[in-house]
C-alpha cells in the first residue's frame, strides 16, 4: 500500500474526487491549510484600493489517499489531469489496521 499526498494551490478537490470515484478509489481525506511555496500569494488591495497587502501565507488543499501499489499510476494521472498547480508526494504504508474490525492490510482500504 502507498499513501499519495497532493498539495494543491487551488481548490481542485471536487474534480479530483469525482475522477477518483470513476476508477474505484473510495476514501480520501482533504485538509485546508495555510502555507507558502515558491510563488507568493496574490496581492490584496485594501483601504478602497489605496493600499496593497501581500499575505505571508496562502490557502492550500492537501488531498490524502491510501491505495494498493497497483493503482499508484492511475491515481497520479487523475490528480495531474484535474489539478492546475501543486505537488504530489508518494510514500509507503508499512501497516494498516482497522480499529473496529481488527482487519489488516489491503482489507482496511
Amino acid at each position: 500500500m502507498i499513501r499519495i499526498e497532493a498539495f494543491l494551490g487551488r481548490n481542485d478537490v471536487m474534480p479530483i474526487s469525482e475522477a477518483l470515484k470513476k476508477i474505484k478509489i473510495g476514501g480520501l481525506t482533504v485538509t485546508k491549510m495555510r502555507g507558502r511555496g515558491k510563488n507568493p500569494p496574490p496581492e490584496i488591495h485594501t483601504a478602497k484600493g489605496t493600499e496593497v497587502f501581500v499575505p505571508q501565507f496562502a490557502d492550500k488543499y492537501v488531498l490524502q489517499v491510501i491505495v494498493p501499489e497497483i493503482k499508484e499510476d492511475d491515481v497520479i494521472n487523475v490528480i495531474r489531469a484535474n489539478a492546475k498547480i501543486g505537488k504530489i508526494f508518494v510514500s509507503p504504508v508499512l501497516r494498516a489496521v482497522d480499529i473496529s474490525s481488527g482487519s489488516e492490510g489491503e482489507d482496511v482500504i
